[in-house]
C-alpha cells in the first residue's frame, strides 16, 4: 500500500475529526490536493486514491499536467495569478482562488467570456502581515468583493486566506477567525467556499469555519 494512499487516509480522518468539532461532517469540507512540483505520476496516484480537486500555483506547470490528466478532477489556481496569464488560466481551471484586484477579476471575466466559460473565483484576503503573502487588505475586502461580484464572466464564491506560519498551529486561530468573520458578512450567494488551512494548520482552520483546505506536503511528503 503506497504512502500517498496511507497519507490521504490519515488526512481524511483528521479532517473528519476537525469537522466534527465544529458540528459538521467530512462531506462538508473540500480537500484540495496541492500538487505544485509533483509529477504527473504522483498526481495520478493521488487521484486513484480518491483525490478529486487539484491545486496548482503556476499556470504553465498546471497546463502541462492538465494536458495529461484532463478533466477527471477539478483544477484550482491557488497561487498568485498575473493578469497576462489569465487567458490560459480560464481554459481549464474550475476555481481561481487568488483574485486580489478588480483589474485581475475583469481580465479573468473577459478571457472567460471569450472562450465561452464562466469561472468561479475567490477573493484572496491578506490575513498575514508577511511581505511574501498576497491578497487584499481586510479593511477593503468587502468593498472589493462587491465590485468583483458585478464582473461578467465570473462568479464570486467566497474568500481565501493564508495564516502566517506558527510553530504552534493554535496561534493561527485568530487569523482564521477574522477571515470567517469577513466571510459571514458576504451575501448568501457568495458564501460558498471559505478556503483556509494548509498542512501545518488545517485542523484549526476547519474548527474556525473553513470548508476548503489546501494540503500538499502531508499527502506527498516533503519536496525533494
Amino acid at each position: 500500500m503506497s504512502s500517498i494512499y496511507e497519507n490521504l487516509r490519515c488526512i481524511e480522518d483528521r479532517i473528519d475529526k476537525a469537522a466534527a468539532k465544529s458540528g459538521r461532517g467530512r462531506q462538508d469540507i473540500t480537500l484540495v490536493t496541492v500538487t505544485k512540483t509533483r509529477s504527473v505520476e504522483q498526481i495520478a496516484e493521488a487521484i486513484a486514491c480518491g483525490a478529486t480537486d487539484i491545486g496548482e500555483n503556476y499556470v504553465q506547470e498546471a497546463q502541462e499536467k492538465y494536458s495529461e490528466i484532463g478533466d477527471s478532477v477539478r483544477w484550482h489556481m491557488i497561487g498568485h495569478l498575473q493578469k497576462n496569464k489569465a487567458r490560459h488560466a480560464v481554459e481549464f481551471f474550475s476555481l481561481i482562488q487568488s483574485v486580489d484586484s478588480i483589474e485581475l477579476a475583469e481580465q479573468i471575466g473577459r478571457r472567460a467570456l471569450a472562450v465561452g466559460r464562466h469561472i468561479d473565483v475567490l477573493l484572496e484576503v491578506k490575513i498575514s502581515s508577511e511581505a511574501t503573502k498576497y491578497g487584499v487588505d481586510p479593511d477593503r475586502s468587502l468593498e472589493l468583493a462587491s465590485k468583483i461580484a458585478q464582473v461578467s464572466g465570473l462568479k464570486l464564491c467566497g474568500l481565501m486566506g493564508m495564516a502566517p506560519f506558527e510553530q504552534d498551529p493554535q496561534d493561527t486561530r485568530p487569523f482564521f477567525r477574522d477571515l470567517k468573520t469577513l466571510w459571514d458578512k458576504l451575501p448568501d450567494e457568495q458564501r460558498i467556499y471559505l478556503s483556509m488551512g494548509m498542512t501545518s494548520d488545517f485542523e484549526v482552520a476547519i474548527e474556525e469555519g473553513s470548508n476548503m483546505v489546501r494540503i500538499g506536503t502531508a499527502i506527498f511528503g516533503p519536496r525533494g
